[in-house]
């Protein structure tokens, strides 16, 4: 079974062992969905109850039924919160998961093989893929539509369009 992180136990707040979460996931709202959750201790995960979530700032408060005091709360400090994956939130088509780009190959419309996509820049407008190729200088691609043409994660390709300039 594969596993999302939707955040990573930052600090504890108050004594009654509340974690302070700062989330991965785009949808903080999210943890609200949520009666259970993982969390990875390096490499060691274990399941628990959600007994009630709130915010602070950019933070979501997650308390657990099973922790109720600091001193145990503080041993998860920068432990992972998954999910398992049927419970990731539905996507609307076009829409990806960051997680299922990375290594992706990438062709040009055409046919011309670019490399694979070694890291995605998250700007203000829209996401930004690194496209490396041994030898090569990186190619920025934009995440737009005017760029990527087609997306298959089962065959593990993206075609795009290379617009003007985009290799300079």
């Amino acid at each position: 079974m594969g596993y999302f992180e939707i955040g990573k136990i930052t600090n504890v707040h108050g004594i009654k062992g509340t974690f302070k979460v700062f989330p991965t996931t785009e949808e903080p709202k999210r943890f609200e969905l949520l009666k259970e959750v993982t969390i990875d201790l390096n490499g060691v995960r274990e399941v628990f109850n959600i007994k009630k979530i709130g915010y602070h700032k950019n933070m979501v408060l997650m308390t657990l039924h099973e922790i109720d005091d600091i001193n145990e709360a503080e041993k998860y400090k920068n432990a992972s919160v998954l999910i398992p994956d049927e419970q990731a939130l539905a996507l609307d088509e076009d829409e990806y998961y960051t997680r299922d780009l990375y290594d992706i190959n990438v062709i040009s419309s055409e046919g011309e093989e670019l490399g694979t996509i070694t890291d995605i820049l998250v700007t203000g407008a829209n996401d930004v893929y690194v496209v490396s190729k041994q030898g090569n200088k990186d190619i920025l691609i934009p995440a737009i539509k005017d760029c990527v043409t087609d997306v298959d994660i089962v065959n593990r390709t993206m075609t795009v369009k290379l617009l003007k300039g985009l290799r300079e």
